[in-house]
């Protein structure tokens, strides 16, 4: 797919601090003392550097002003100072044509999908420089692709349709590269108790009955990535199922092994994706301290002998760590989980970027067609991402995806339904007031290549460059002449630096700058000299005292979410003036109903209220983001348990009223979960459902509504859990 990519940075968003064109330009009113400070105060600000252009009376920063008033002042066009940014492409290598049916093949090193790779972007505060960045995924691009399974009890079946799963993925995978790498790993739980029963001959075999089992493991890399598929079958047809105590397992352990141990997993710089199976929940950081363990996960490989060795000792990782990890190796995750768990794992995919969730049928008979559209899915979705940006800086996106369709905000940074040949714009929008080098980088996600952008800032004027440092020009060579007006020395002040910061006011001349014949001078934001109030500099120039008697300034205003104005407005002599559809003393109401609809177009779900953007739920049973969560509501597997219970297995709370109130379903049973309806074989609605019966023993059956007749298939034999017997 070629992707063109618009990047615009823009510095007006910060420098300025908000200010409005009103009573006089905001140039003026910057009170700007040199040529350098005048053009970081807008894009649209210039200084005249004529000697002769200040009347009588004018105080130097009059020198800074738009450009059009400076014209209409009589300033000569050529004595303008109006610095502008460039751009220059420091690295250009074009990106790689390579067709699937070509003799000579390339290493992935030697492939480039984004051009180009290096920008030196020269920007003046408030400008906006565009650039063009190529993004073009090369076809038969390489894959490497890494099958994480959980080997707990329940997922014994699962393991004998896995053991065929190298050749005949590699077979299907050739369709879409040549060059296909896969490896196979296995994760149970944590080998300290609760997870696993520490006892001698539980350890030993986990499992009841006649069942063999091996001992249980946190984590194990059974085959590190290899283009031999019949190596992976072999080895995995060696693989034995374990068992484990508790319902959730230990995989999130493993997702971070595999992610950061890149030698040992054998990972290359080209396509990643982990696929991880399972048929149950995970723990999380926090979920250690059941087993003693409570120092955080630390990020790193711990790997020995192919197996994960600090599963005693740190604790689970959080999502946001293995998110961090997962971007940090560029892998692109596939969670191939069965029904009942699909709504935990789609919550799970909306954290973690360039993720997909497939329904996993009770055995995995169909893994390779979820793997196959899972990568399709997410192949066919690009999002950018750029790292850790400088104080100061800030980057908004704009998309401009396949038929014109427009993204902003959090949208702006993806296009979905891409295909080969598409084209994207994306417009990216900067705000900066910094005078240092720094450097960004922008790369989409699940791809290696980036691209690196050098930014310089223009902080001064080239005529600084020809001053002339204690000139006869300013008074008693108390100044540097230049761009037509002196700079003045430390301690010295006034349009030809005739005043000292420490000369001694008079009482007339104090007067001069006290407001309402109050006592402060200046406000206490500035020093009176002449009679005159020079409001004070701030460090960052984007702040700014002004007014008479420097009472009034654009930062001190009401703040939200730590920003100024909460980010939608501007800060106007120390009051909010909010942006449209924004209200509230710092501009952190929004009047905007979009973010509270709910999935069925109501707004908080017809159970709360719209309030500065923000649902409040005014049923207390229901919860979330847009009044949708009833954690306290039964789900159909717990509403429905008891009465499956009593007719299938004539036991559970419902025994004795059975007849009465549990004749609403056709039941039918079946001899294994094999025979039980899957998801891919229905055209209607289907759940799946594993529930505990008293005696700790698992019972599985599935409900669906067809032609509005109720069925409900069960499993007519129960199941164990650990040294549980049923």
């Amino acid at each position: 797919m070629d992707l063109r990519l618009l990047l615009i940075a823009t510095l007006s968003a910060v420098l300025g601090g908000g200010w409005a064109q009103q009573e006089g330009s905001i140039c003026i009113k910057a009170n700007a003392q040199s040529c350098g400070e005048c053009i970081q105060v807008a894009e649209t600000c210039g200084w005249c550097s004529d000697e002769t252009f200040l009347t009588v009376g004018e105080s130097k920063s009059a020198r800074c002003d738009d450009l059009e008033s400076l014209k209409k002042r009589n300033c000569d066009v050529a004595k303008i100072e109006n610095p502008r940014g460039s751009i220059s492409i420091d690295k250009n290598k074009p990106v790689t044509n390579r067709k699937k049916d070509v003799a000579e093949k390339l290493k992935p090193e030697q492939i480039t999908q984004i051009q180009p790779q290096k920008l030196t972007l020269t920007l003046r505060s408030g400008e906006p420089q565009t650039f063009e960045l190529k993004f073009k995924r090369a076809e038969d691009y390489p894959i490497d692709l890494y099958y994480l399974m959980d080997l707990s009890f329940s997922m014994k079946d699962d393991l004998e349709n896995v053991k065929n799963l190298g050749t005949d993925l590699m077979r299907e995978m050739q369709e879409i590269t040549s060059d296909f790498q896969i490896g196979f790993g296995s994760f149970v739980e944590k080998t300290v108790m609760p997870y696993i029963s520490t006892t001698p001959a539980r350890f030993k075999n986990p499992c009841t009955g006649n069942q063999n089992c091996t001992s249980p493991f946190s984590y194990k890399n059974v085959l590190k990535l290899t283009d031999k598929g019949d190596e992976f079958n072999q080895l995995v047809s060696q693989q034995q199922i374990s068992g484990n105590l508790d319902s959730p397992e230990g995989g999130f352990d493993a997702i971070m092994q595999v992610a950061v141990c890149e030698e040992q997993i054998g990972w290359r710089n080209v396509t990643r994706l982990l696929v991880f199976s399972t048929d149950a929940g995970f723990h999380f950081a926090g979920d250690g301290k059941l087993g003693g363990i409570v120092l955080p996960n630390d990020g790193k490989c711990h790997m020995e002998d192919n197996k994960y060795t600090m599963s005693h000792y740190y604790d689970y990782p959080s999502i946001a760590h293995l998110v961090q990890k997962l971007s940090d190796h560029n892998i692109q995750t596939i969670f191939a989980v069965t029904e009942e768990f699909q709504p935990v794992y789609k919550e799970l995919k909306n954290l973690i970027p360039k993720s997909a969730v497939g329904t996993l049928s009770s055995n995995s008979s169909n893994v390779i067609k979820l793997i196959i559209d899972a990568y399709n899915s997410l192949s066919s979705e690009v999002i950018l991402e750029n790292g850790r940006l400088p104080e100061g800086v800030s980057i908004t996106y704009k998309s401009i995806c396949k038929n014109g369709v427009e993204g902003t905000g959090e949208n702006g940074r993806k296009c979905s339904n891409i295909s080969i040949g598409d084209e994207v714009d994306v417009i990216l929008f900067g705000a900066i007031w910094l005078c240092t080098p720094e450097t960004i980088r922008i790369k989409p996600l699940g791809f290696t290549e980036e691209v690196e952008i050098v930014l310089n800032f223009i902080c001064d004027c080239q005529c600084a460059t020809e001053g002339e440092p204690d000139s006869k020009k300013c008074f008693e060579g108390n100044g540097t002449f230049e761009c037509g007006a002196c700079k003045c020395n430390d301690g010295r002040i006034g349009r030809l630096c005739e005043c000292s910061k420490d000369e001694v006011r008079t009482e007339d001349l104090d007067a001069n700058c006290r407001k309402d014949n109050g006592t402060d001078i200046c406000s206490n934001n500035g020093d009176c000299v002449c009679g005159t109030c020079e409001c004070k500099k701030r460090e960052n120039p984007a702040e700014i005292y002004s007014g008479k008697y420097c009472e009034c300034d654009n930062f001190n205003c009401d703040r939200s979410n730590n920003k100024l104005c909460g980010g939608h407005g501007r800060c106007e002599c120390r009051k909010c003036i909010c942006d449209a559809n924004y209200t509230g003393s710092a501009c952190d109401c929004s009047l905007e109903t979009s973010t509270c609809l709910a999935k069925n177009g109501q707004i908080c779900n017809g159970r709360g209220t719209c309030d500065c953007g923000i649902c409040k739920c005014t049923n207390p049973k229901f919860q979330g983001p847009t009044c949708e969560i009833c954690p306290t509501c039964p789900g159909v597997c717990a509403e429905h348990k008891d009465c499956v219970q009593c007719r299938a297995f004539e036991a559970g709370e419902k025994k004795d009223t059975c007849e009465r109130d549990c004749s609403y379903f056709q039941l039918i049973k079946v001899k294994d979960r094999n025979q039980l309806p899957q998801p891919t074989d229905q055209s209607f609605p289907l759940t799946h459902c594993k529930e505990r019966d008293a005696n700790d023993c698992w019972f599985y059956y599935t409900y669906a509504i067809r032609n509005d007749t109720k069925e409900v298939y069960v499993v007519e034999t129960l199941g164990m859990i650990g040294p549980a017997k049923c």
